[in-house]
């Protein structure tokens, strides 16, 4: 076997190993949910959940308020996404065609507050919506994660804009294309495979906050998923058949999220490729 093999082959087992590594947990908490409760703490780990049983779902399900937990962290989720995806957008946009005053103040500015991490900002955050008589408010909570995602969302979608030829718009332009157009049927086109990869990063975000949600929301009824996840764990214990299926069933949507964007990401970047 020459050099070159021999690496490929290591590679490839150094891969290999590297998603099973991050594939197990994974599969371990899918395995568990769906094993009976006895064998749930078992010291003996088993590796297929045979005799398999849904009554852990069932359980979880079965919690108060289940339904109404899901509306609210997918009105929160998906106004997130649509938000942070339209002003990062534009933003993007005028900050890779258009040269202003303070234009590198915005680009540094945006680039400093993804240094802060998010935690730090809870108390500043909570006294803002508190003064906008906002808490307790699934708007509050938009607004927050809007906050956090529309910086980064900016930041990767001018690097995108700024890898466009200016003469494809111009070219645009010559043919009679108004802004309008020439932003809907040319850069929004190129600029796919960005848009989808941050609406990924913005439905993460949202989806899977428990701080912010935690912290401003002092009503069960405005709760949102990875809130109720944690009332599975009581003063008198923790409900683990019930809390791993029911963080199995949290995870679903983003996994679905993920397969749906992942396909229009791969189309978006051979389309790109073609037309750029």
């Amino acid at each position: 076997m020459t050099a070159k093999g021999r690496n490929r082959v290591l590679l490839n087992i150094g891969g290999s190993v590297f998603v099973l590594v991050w594939a197990f947990p994974l599969y371990w908490m899918v395995n568990t949910a769906f094993k009976p409760q006895h064998d749930i703490l078992t010291t003996t780990p088993k590796f297929l959940p045979f005799p398999l049983t849904l009554a852990n779902f069932a359980d979880a399900v079965g919690k108060p308020n289940f339904g109404h937990y899901v509306v609210n962290s997918l009105i929160v989720t998906l106004s997130v996404v649509v938000v942070a995806t339209v002003v990062g957008f534009l933003a993007a946009l005028a900050l890779a065609r258009f040269r202003f005053v303070g234009r590198r103040a915005i680009l540094v500015t945006i680039f400093g507050i993804q240094m802060i991490p998010a935690p730090a900002l809870v108390i500043p955050m909570f006294l803002t919506m508190k003064n906008l008589h906002l808490l307790n408010n699934l708007l509050s909570l938009g607004l927050t994660y809007t906050a956090f995602v529309v910086p980064l969302t900016i930041w990767i979608l001018r690097g995108f804009a700024q890898g466009i030829p200016v003469e494809l718009e111009e070219a645009a332009r010559l043919d009679g294309a108004s802004p309008g157009q020439v932003i809907r049927h040319v850069m929004l086109p190129l600029l796919a495979p960005g848009i989808i990869a941050t609406s990924i990063f913005a439905f993460i975000t949202a989806w899977n906050d428990y701080i912010y949600a935690y912290v401003m929301m002092k009503d069960d009824a405005h709760y949102t998923l990875p809130v109720w996840l944690a009332t599975f764990s009581t003063n008198t214990g923790t409900d683990y058949a019930g809390l791993i299926a029911g963080s199995t069933l949290f995870a679903l949507p983003a996994v679905v999220f993920f397969l749906i964007a992942q396909t229009r990401l791969t189309a978006g970047m051979t389309a790109g490729a073609v037309k750029g």
